[in-house]
């Protein structure tokens, strides 16, 4: 494992920390303020009169609860947590508030560490502990302004937020103040009823208000309402319809929060609980002899609730104790581990995998308390930290006889590879035995290097004599393919000579073409095959009377004993020559491109300077082909 590791397998740690988002376990507290409401039955009230109603869910939620910020902190250094802060100032403030303080977290647990490193190295050289003061951090210095800046956003923000809620606060009243107006109107009461159910409605969408008036307000509304419906002493039809709507409304918030008892996740169920009080706070009163009974039910079914929530935080703080105790047994571990004794890789790398083991115990441990889990977390990280400083220490000291050798084999890498695609098979295969000598002299290198280095090596030398056994064994097979396609010849122009047909004369200038077109043939059989060729073509012009070239005595052809085109039958004979050459040449580069593999030729240059050559000599071939051609027609 390289040293690098340190900082892989840390940040995978730091990813299940998460310690700005772990909730508290103050619970029971929480708890009690919630169930603490009562409805108390006003005689001559027919809507319920909340004492001490719930508070809104952002209210009652437990303190200890955060948002999860989903922010991945693990492995920022300061600079990065800045500019995820400068990034934050940019957003609305009201979305940013736990994510902020994730930050700003992580930003001063890595600052004291800093302080903590230069204090401890201050004190180290023989000064005093009063004298120290730490250095001035450009970094720390930006992200109080930007801490600033947000500071003062938040205040502009709550500011215009409690101006909105003074804003509600005062439509409410006014709205209060209308409907005890048309209280005190009873002649117009019938005509003004759809109005005060509108009024109702306004109150209802008029938004937050002050926390310290809101229960006031709605006590004021309250007394409001009833007094429309009892004192003025309202139609009693649509009285009696109103409380049904609003009874049935009640009694399906009953049967809802009664159903929340078989919610798995409590939480969940708590919250849920919590919407439905503000719901039941909205609708408007029942029938007064159902008053007491429906909110004893609702009450009751709360209650429920309310004490699963409690129980749940209390065996929460319990396994977080577990936890506690586990990860602290995990750093006794780690920091029990000894490194003084540790000289060779493979012993670095034992340890390593101990530590590795570690990470991943502690990975599967659930969270302690958010004070412990951040303690216990500085405390595991820091032994890692140790042991990853020291073993890249050991790695920097070997690292400079391991750069060396790299050199040395890359350096033996160039050399095979500059003579790999060489011909010159005697000499070259000294010099690559040679070469595999000096490799095995050398010592080792960086292990993600080694097996690299050693396929580059491997793969030129096999290349080399992968390509000196095909020639050998290419060549050969070639040639003596090429002696039976001009047997084949001879036999073919005996039986035409013999036949002598209308066509004979034009077979024996096809065959003559056809031998043309034939390459080399064992050096042995040379002469022998060539003199039965040109016997046999020295017949066919006697015999069948044909006039033009005849074979000359190099294998090549030659121009009749007489006349006066000699000067151009000669020329033919270069040409011929010259074809032959270049069609062997063809023929030897196009069986050596078929011994080459799919993954050479996706990118290697020699694949390119081959196909290049033999794309010129198919050139080459096409225009000796006509000029031989020119001169026959001639």
């Amino acid at each position: 494992m390289e040293p690098r590791e340190q900082s892989e397998s840390m940040n995978n740690l730091e990813k299940d920390q998460n310690l700005s988002t772990e909730p508290q376990t103050e619970a029971q507290e929480v708890v009690s303020e919630v169930v603490k409401v009562e409805e108390p039955v006003a005689e001559e009230a027919p809507t319920p009169v909340l004492e001490e109603t719930p508070a809104p869910v952002a209210e009652q939620a437990p303190a200890e609860e955060v948002k999860d910020t989903k922010l991945d902190l693990a492995g920022k250094t300061k600079g990065e947590l800045v500019d995820m802060m400068r990034e934050l100032a940019t957003r609305p403030i009201e979305e940013v508030k736990d994510e902020v303080q994730a930050i700003k977290a992580a930003f001063f647990a890595l600052r004291r560490e800093e302080v903590a490193k230069e204090k401890e190295a201050f004190l180290a050289n023989g000064n005093e502990d009063g004298d120290f003061t730490a250095k001035e951090d450009t970094d720390e210095n930006n992200l109080k302004e930007l801490l600033n800046v947000l500071k003062e956003r938040r205040t502009e923000f709550n500011a215009a937020q409690e101006a909105n809620r003074e804003a509600n606060l005062e439509k409410k009243r006014q709205i209060i103040k209308l409907i005890n107006e048309i209280a005190n109107d009873p002649d117009n009461i019938n005509r003004q009823f759809n109005r005060v159910k509108q009024l109702q409605q306004d109150f209802k969408d008029a938004g937050e208000v002050p926390a310290s008036a809101d229960t006031e307000v709605w006590k004021e509304f309250q007394r409001a309402t009833e007094r429309f419906y009892d004192v003025l002493k309202m139609n009693k039809e649509l009285r009696d319809y109103d409380f049904k709507k609003n009874l049935e409304l009640k009694q399906q918030l009953c049967e809802d929060a009664e159903a929340l008892d078989e919610e798995p996740d409590v939480v969940s169920a708590f919250r849920k609980l919590q919407e439905m009080h503000n719901e039941w706070r909205e609708i408007g009163p029942v029938a007064k002899e159902l008053r007491e009974e429906l909110w004893a039910r609702f009450k009751a079914a709360s209650s429920a609730i309310n004490k699963k929530y409690q129980t749940f935080f209390e065996d929460r703080k319990s396994k977080e104790k577990e936890n506690a105790d586990a990860k602290t047994e995990l750093c006794e571990k780690i920091e029990a581990i000894e490194t003084d004794n540790l000289k060779t890789y493979t012993q670095w790398d034992e340890v390593t995998k101990q530590i590795i083991a570690l990470q991943e115990d502690w990975k599967k441990l659930g969270f302690a308390s958010r004070k412990a889990n951040a303690a216990l977390f500085a405390r595991f990280r820091k032994s890692c930290d140790d042991f990853f400083g020291k073993k890249a220490e050991f790695f920097k000291s070997m690292k400079e006889e391991l750069s060396a050798n790299l050199a040395k084999k890359i350096e033996l890498c160039e050399r095979a590879e500059s003579l790999m695609d060489s011909t010159e098979w005697k000499e070259t295969t000294d010099k690559f035995i040679e070469m595999q000598k000096e490799w095995k002299a050398i010592g080792p290198v960086v292990k993600k290097y080694s097996d690299s280095v050693w396929k580059r090596f491997i793969a030129a030398c096999d290349h080399f004599f992968e390509q000196k056994k095909k020639q050998n064994v290419n060549v050969h097979a070639v040639e003596h393919d090429n002696l039976k396609a001009k047997k084949e010849v001879i036999a073919t122009l005996k039986a035409t000579i013999e036949e002598a047909g209308e066509e004979a004369a034009q077979t024996v200038r096809d065959l003559m073409d056809r031998w043309q077109s034939i390459g080399h043939v064992p050096f042995k059989d040379k002469d022998k095959i060539y003199a039965q060729y040109r016997e046999l073509i020295d017949k066919a012009f006697e015999t069948l009377n044909m006039r033009g070239s005849r074979p000359s005595g190099d294998g090549g052809t030659r121009g009749p004993r007489q006349g006066g085109n000699d000067r151009g039958l000669s020329e033919r004979d270069r040409l011929v020559r010259t074809y032959e050459q270049r069609m062997s040449e063809l023929k030897t580069f196009e069986n050596n491109m078929g011994f080459l593999t799919a993954n050479t030729k996706s990118g290697n240059s020699l694949v390119q300077e081959m196909e290049r050559r033999i794309a010129r000599l198919k050139e080459e071939i096409a225009e000796l082909e006509q000029k031989i051609k020119d001169l026959d027609n001639a």
